[in-house]
């Protein structure tokens, strides 16, 4: 039996009580990433979370001794990329990988990394007199001229397309025109918490798109319970509202009584009386003193206008109708006598 080295028997102690003590547990890959870089980052998470080194054999089985009090926690042991690191945090998942989004920085691009997008030389005055370096420009592809005793780029350029390998003259290149078009960052593979593994597909977010679904998703929840008349603490006093509303509404429109009715309705009513009064105060004896007198100290309501409206209608529909009548009329006539005297 092969003998196994004290020190790593602790370090899977070590690394199973501190998965032990936390309830988020995540994968992240540091390779590529400058020792002063990472320890720039290691300052950001303090307090917040702890990034712990080690081999990868051990960390499986770290893992192994832990699946009886974390459930699916071995999962984490298929997401162990390039050079793999244990972070240990009681905080959402989801606030963990923007955390460490968010710190990473812009770097220069060295030989054999990979574009993770086209990079890309802007056109414009590259701040450098005439020299060798136009012919290396051009040499790596770059449209490059001298104007106004300047060299510039005559044009964007894509040196090196997303997924192609930064060759050695391309990225002594964009170093020496300052373009740093790597990003050097602690990336979060894969992260565990209450028997589920994430991704770090499943964890990004557009926060404006998620706060507009969901103020979305509560209009669309409270007009259905409103309109449904569904109470919940949010939409009770709505509904009440709607309620009593609707109800005030059948109530006059059905001259139903009440407390809160009566006054209405009898404005409305005294307004009609009004409106009709106006309509035959011409007629010799048809109204009392008191009401003309109240005709008179009455303003012109709507009501009243349109009963008018009405009425000018009706005449001009009878006037039509009479000529019609008479035309209808002219032509029998006509038609008569040209059966008498044809």
């Amino acid at each position: 039996m092969a003998h196994v080295a004290e020190w790593k028997k602790e370090e899977v102690k070590e690394l199973k009580g501190m998965i032990d003590s936390h309830e988020v547990v995540g994968i992240v890959n540091l390779l590529n990433i400058p020792a002063k870089q990472l320890q720039k980052m290691r300052q950001s998470l303090k307090d917040k979370a702890t990034i712990r080194m080690s081999k990868k054999n051990l960390i499986n089985l770290a893992f192994e001794n832990c699946k009886d009090n974390k459930e699916n926690i071995s999962d984490l042991s298929n997401h162990m990329d390039g050079q793999p690191a244990i972070v240990f945090t009681d905080m959402n998942p989801f606030k963990l990988f923007k955390i460490l989004e968010s710190s990473k920085t812009s770097a220069p691009a060295k030989p054999g990394n990979i574009a993770p997008e086209d990079i890309i030389v802007p056109a414009g005055d590259t701040g450098f007199e005439p020299g060798p370096l136009l012919g290396e420009l051009q040499q790596v592809g770059i449209p490059a001229k001298i104007d106004k005793g300047k060299i510039v780029v005559s044009k964007e350029h894509v040196l090196v397309k997303a997924g192609e390998e930064v060759s050695k003259n391309a990225a002594s290149m964009l170093t020496r025109l300052d373009i740093h078009p790597m990003e050097v960052g602690i990336d979060l593979t894969a992260v565990y918490e209450d028997k589920a593994v994430f991704t770090s597909d499943l964890l990004i977010i557009d926060e404006e798109k998620t706060l507009l679904d969901l103020q979305s998703a509560y209009t669309q929840a409270f007009n259905l319970s409103v309109n449904a008349s569904i109470p919940t603490k949010g939409t009770i006093v709505a509904i009440i509202q709607n309620a009593k509303s609707k109800s005030f509404n059948l109530a006059m429109n059905a001259s139903i009584l009440n407390s809160e009715t009566a006054e209405p309705l009898i404005s409305q009513a005294n307004a009609k009386m009004l409106a009709l009064a106006s309509v035959i105060q011409d007629v010799e004896g048809a109204l009392d003193d008191e009401l003309i007198e109240k005709l008179s100290n009455a303003p012109v309501t709507t009501e009243t206008v349109v009963i008018e409206e009405n009425e000018d209608k009706e005449e001009d529909e009878n006037e039509e109708s009479e000529e019609k009548d008479e035309e209808a009329s002219e032509e029998e006539a006509a038609a008569g006598l040209g059966a008498l005297f044809g």
